[in-house]
């Protein structure tokens, strides 16, 4: 059996393969309110979530599946997992921090299973990649004009929660990892540091 990375590398040095497009503007077409985005499991949680699309996956799963099949009906040879805010500093915006892996175990997952429907009617390949946004925070300014040398995360502090996500995500079956919005220069290396410890378990994947 084809590794995932050699059908990759092969699948690339034959053709231009098409990325999906944004998330976020295709599912404000449901118009969600608040109720929808708690759902029954967070009905009673105490800050407000709306606004927080990454949950869907969780409270409003079919339509983050809708999103997934209309980019793949479109021609999408890849689809992004539903987790650009899948770090524990940007779900703690929404008192959610608790919820991280399963987010991002759950929303590989749906995205996975739109590929897999996709093979199984028509026999094309598609693949998933696990989304890794810039979170809320950066550790190269401060936010605080009235001490420039504060910061509100560290860069430590970034690369162990890129990694808890990255490890997420490959628990729910991505196929590669891609690195969204970098706001700084130190984004991308922080954002590759923590798939260094991933290698070797992910390696009869990606080799």
């Amino acid at each position: 059996m084809k590794s995932i990375g050699r059908e990759l590398r092969q699948a690339f040095s034959e053709r231009i393969l098409i990325l999906d497009g944004a998330m976020g503007t295709m599912l404000q077409r449901f118009k969600f309110q608040e109720s929808d985005f708690r759902g029954e499991r967070f009905r009673d949680h105490a800050r407000d979530l709306k606004g927080n699309n990454d949950l869907l996956v969780l409270t409003q799963p079919e339509a983050v599946l809708s999103v997934h099949r209309d980019y793949l009906a479109a021609g999408a040879d890849i689809i992004e997992t539903n987790t650009f805010n899948g770090t524990r500093v940007a779900q703690g915006e929404y008192g959610l921090e608790h919820i991280v892996p399963e987010l991002n175990r759950e929303a590989a997952r749906l995205a996975k299973q739109a590929c897999d429907e996709l093979f199984q009617k028509t026999g094309r390949r598609a693949y998933v990649a696990g989304a890794l946004g810039p979170t809320n925070r950066t550790a190269s300014l401060s936010p605080d004009v009235n001490d420039p040398g504060f910061r509100a995360i560290d860069f430590d502090e970034l690369v162990r929660q890129y990694k808890e996500q990255a490890e997420a995500l490959l628990e729910g079956g991505v196929d590669i990892l891609c690195r969204r919005l970098c706001l700084t220069r130190s984004m991308p290396r922080r954002r590759c540091l923590p798939f260094e410890p991933l290698r070797k378990s992910a390696e009869s994947k990606f080799h």
